[in-house]
């Protein structure tokens, strides 16, 4: 399998690189700096390739026609401003490629699914990025994305029970959820992997 890797320079973007090259796949790190990116010391010859994508300069972004699934782990760095996350969903959802998509639990139709406590640190913590996380994250469902709303992320292992559900059948928690960055990353590259979910929003759990 051929997968890209959207924002591959970035926490969750680094493990799912790492992790698609230890399940044998053929990976495409798409980066806004290639010049700055650091391979994995694990990628065998011919198994890792980097490719210059600035979704904010669609005209330049490179074809993915080459790849089976894409996966996005953009999120909305230092000295951006508004815009990113819905101009990545729109390149994404032009190349015509199935991907899936990394959004936040507590956005958009998920608001209050994390529950009273999760939904008041949402507001404080990523209060003005909300309604762009929303309006991305549709244009994502629309091109056929399967879309994670996911919990708050912390350091790590991959948890052996972790698991995705549909978000309508997700039972809001008294406590705020969390998820491992590794085990998110294992679940969004077993749907790339499957296309099981696709165009629907689906919450990872540990």
């Amino acid at each position: 399998m051929r997968t890209a890797v959207l924002g591959a320079s970035g926490k969750v973007g680094r493990l799912l690189v790492d992790q698609a090259l230890e399940r044998g796949q053929q990976v495409v790190a798409l980066v806004r700096a290639p010049d700055r990116y650091q391979a994995p010391a694990s990628a065998k010859a011919g198994q890792l390739e980097v490719r210059q994508a600035d979704v904010l300069q669609p005209t330049t972004f490179p074809d993915l026609g080459d790849v089976d699934a894409v996966v996005s782990a953009i999120g909305v760095s230092k000295g951006d401003g508004p815009g990113t996350l819905v101009a990545g969903a729109k390149v994404l959802a032009d190349t015509g490629v199935r991907t899936v998509w990394l959004g936040a639990l507590g956005s958009g139709v998920s608001t209050n699914a994390g529950g009273r406590i999760y939904q008041a640190i949402m507001r404080l913590a990523v209060g003005r990025e909300l309604a762009e996380k929303a309006e991305a994250d549709e244009i994502a469902l629309k091109a056929g994305a399967t879309v994670f709303h996911a919990p708050d992320l912390w350091v790590g292992p991959i948890s052996p029970t972790r698991r995705i559900v549909p978000l309508a059948d997700l039972k809001r928690p008294l406590l705020p959820p969390r998820i491992s960055r590794a085990s998110l990353a294992s679940l969004m590259l077993d749907e790339a992997e499957t296309g099981y979910r696709t165009g629907e929003i689906v919450v990872p759990l540990r």
